[in-house]
């Protein structure tokens, strides 16, 4: 099966970290975790059954010395698939236009584009909806072959043609529900099922 690195944000649908990272492993994949700082805040990092980096393991001394491990090389390195599960707008909005202040979004800057990418968005309905969240799923797009993807298009029209078009790039849609702030719409991470089936 494949190294999975799980990319973890700031988005309460990081409460599911603990089961989606069992149902990976159930699943015959080798896991390792990176999260942002705004993530742990939604699980507790005990649980879970394999390695979690964090922005205080990228430099672990106090002083870089040649030959120290540069963290985010080595995840990118080991993994074959990279899983941004959720990813939040605010991480969205960096990967597209390249920002690497942290260990998970330098793992992103320095990843090989010849290997798998797997997005499963989670954020409130109006950020969701909002014009920038489909300029930066267009920008990850075109870099992953996409070509010109029209403008025009909502989300649910955009998804499935992103999915089609982009070899390597897969988006497991956001599903509406009940959101944690408690407006109701479209926003929820996608099932565990349906995200690990996208693997």
């Amino acid at each position: 099966m494949a190294n999975v690195l799980l990319g973890v944000t700031g988005s309460v649908a990081a409460t599911k970290t603990p089961e989606l990272s069992a149902a990976i492993r159930a699943a015959g994949h080798d896991l390792k975790i990176v999260a942002t700082d705004a993530a742990t805040y939604f699980f507790d990092a005990k649980t879970l059954e394999c390695p979690l980096y964090r922005d205080a393991d990228e430099w672990p001394s106090e002083r870089y010395e040649r030959g120290d491990a540069v963290v985010h090389i080595e995840l990118r390195k080991w993994a074959d698939l990279f899983l941004f599960a959720p990813i939040d707008a605010n991480t969205l909005a960096k990967l597209a236009v390249g920002m690497a202040d942290n260990c998970l979004t330098c793992v992103w800057r320095a990843w090989d584009l010849a290997k798998p990418v797997v997005l499963a968005p989670a954020m409130n309905t109006l950020m969701w909806q909002h014009p920038f969240t489909r300029r930066h799923l267009r920008s990850i797009a075109a870099d992953f072959g996409g070509g010109h993807l029209p403008g025009h298009l909502d989300a649910d029209q955009l998804i499935p043609l992103m999915n089609d078009r982009c070899k390597g790039l897969r988006v497991v849609p956001p599903i509406a529900k009940e959101l944690a702030c408690g407006d109701i719409g479209i926003g929820a991470m996608a099932t565990v099922a349906d995200i690990v089936s996208a693997i």
